[in-house]
């Protein structure tokens, strides 16, 4: 009686059920463990589960393509036409996730055409450097640059009374834009500024409401804003 073989045989060469649930079991924990290093090392306010779930899924699915793929070119070469026509509206709100977009890809495609060492130490040792990157606040630039917004009547030439508050409370500073709004009642001055060292916000906003009549003034802080 002959046993049964349970190889898959097809023009881009053999691969067994053992192969298959290898590299979608490896694909997985994989992508969820950059997935939780995604999720741990996220600072801002545009965390998304979808995303993260998206990660995981992506990694397998690109496993799965590689497999489907193998050494076949001219397979490849139609894989790449047909997935051409996919068209992405979502926009990427950070650089670093396009960054764990390309990793899961590359463990995925690593586990796929079988190097399952490579895909193993490189998304380890990925992880590991962005943990210790997060850890230790690489590259971070500690400089409290600020926008500022200030309307003012526009009957009235106000630019030297703000400048001259901005002298006081910033070290620099630079009108970046002016704006005629509210049917040209007002005019929207907006500076980059670099508060000065035990200046606060509410400091500036205080000093330049004294000069624009009581008018908005808009301090943007990164993700915080102070408005009055």
């Amino acid at each position: 009686m002959t046993p049964m073989d349970f190889s898959f045989q097809d023009l881009s060469g053999t691969f067994s059920v053992a192969d298959i649930a290898i590299a979608m079991a490896l694909s997985f924990v994989l992508s969820a463990m950059i997935g939780w290093v995604y999720r741990a090392t996220h600072r801002n306010v545009s965390y998304s589960q979808s995303y993260v779930q998206t990660l995981v899924i992506l990694g397998m699915l690109i496993s799965l393509i590689m497999l489907v793929v193998g050494s076949n070119i001219a397979r490849a070469f139609a894989l790449v036409g047909a997935l051409s026509v996919v068209r992405f509206r979502n926009a990427i709100k950070e650089t670093r996730d396009v960054g764990f977009i390309f990793l899961v890809m590359g463990v995925g495609m690593a586990v796929g055409t079988r190097f399952y060492l490579l895909g193993i130490v490189a998304a380890v040792a990925i992880s590991l450097i962005i943990m210790v990157m997060h850890r230790f606040n690489w590259f971070q630039l500690n400089v409290r640059r600020q926008v500022v917004k200030v309307q003012v009547p526009s009957d009235e030439d106000f630019t030297a009374s703000i400048q001259d508050v901005l002298v006081r409370h910033t070290d620099e500073f630079e009108l970046v834009s002016m704006e005629s709004i509210r049917a040209g009642a007002l005019t929207e001055l907006m500076y980059t500024v670099k508060i000065k060292k035990g200046s606060e916000p509410g400091d500036l906003i205080t000093a330049l409401r004294e000069r624009n009549h009581g008018q908005s003034v808009t301090v943007l802080t990164g993700y915080d804003q102070t408005d009055l």
